[in-house]
């Protein structure tokens, strides 16, 4: 994957470089100090994934993710933890917050490329109906069962929606909006921008996450109120 490091500080493009260094499925063609420059220089080269801080002088890293081509994949890297939820909102694929820890590093990278993958090979899947107990998906002009049970959430990414299951996943072509208003909604609820969780698998919750098995997703601030009114009409 062909990416690149957008950060104001010096020190944290080293770092951040030496982390990139150490993966041999990413290749880094430059790093920028200002969302300003990355943009002069995606005009011109394919960028696959970006390192992207999000406090910087002009132009934030928010606001710069809002304006990347669809087909660019975003990784932010910030030393301040409370724009995770902002994160959501531009369909970013990780969120690590400085000092990085190898190990969440490579847990994002591996995210990133297995996205990348499915973004290329599985285009022209499609969710062509909705039943009341299961979905068609469409891939290599077939068409695939999924029960809706068996869904554990439903992450957007770009214009893509991947669906998760235990121990699977499928990516479609199509928005979460677009499956969202598909989906029983006695059934399916919307935690935040980019992730519709199944009520039924949910572990637990709390005020700013909720639990699915391994998964931990974020409550976004406007789903927040409809989200416990929802779920606490089933207490």
């Amino acid at each position: 994957m062909k990416c690149i490091i957008v950060d104001d500080e010096p020190i944290a493009r080293k770092g951040i470089k030496k982390l990139v260094d150490q993966i041999s499925q990413l290749e880094l063609l430059d790093c920028f100090n200002s969302a300003e420059a990355a943009s002069d220089f995606m005009k011109i080269s394919t960028v696959d994934l970006i390192f992207l801080d999000i406090q910087m002088p002009g132009i934030t890293g928010i606001e710069f993710a809002r304006i990347i081509p669809k087909h660019t994949l975003i990784i932010f890297t910030t030393a301040y933890s409370e724009y995770a939820l902002d994160s959501y909102e531009v369909d970013a694929v990780d969120y690590l917050v400085k000092p990085i820890d190898p190990a969440k590093f490579r847990k994002a990278v591996d995210k990133a490329i297995t996205y990348h993958s499915l973004l290329l090979e599985e285009e022209e899947k499609s969710v062509e109906n909705v039943e009341d107990e299961y979905i068609f998906v469409k891939s290599d002009r077939r068409f695939f069962k999924v029960n809706l049970k068996d869904i554990l959430f439903i992450e957007g990414l770009k214009d893509y929606v991947i669906i998760q299951m235990d121990g699977q996943r499928i990516i479609t072509r199509m928005n979460v909006k677009t499956i969202h208003d598909l989906l029983p909604k006695n059934i399916f609820i919307r935690v935040n921008r980019s992730y519709i969780v199944n009520k039924n698998q949910i572990e637990s919750f709390d005020n700013n996450d909720v639990f699915i098995k391994m998964y931990e997703i974020a409550i976004g601030n406007s789903y927040r109120d409809l989200f416990f009114d929802d779920m606490m009409k089933k207490s």
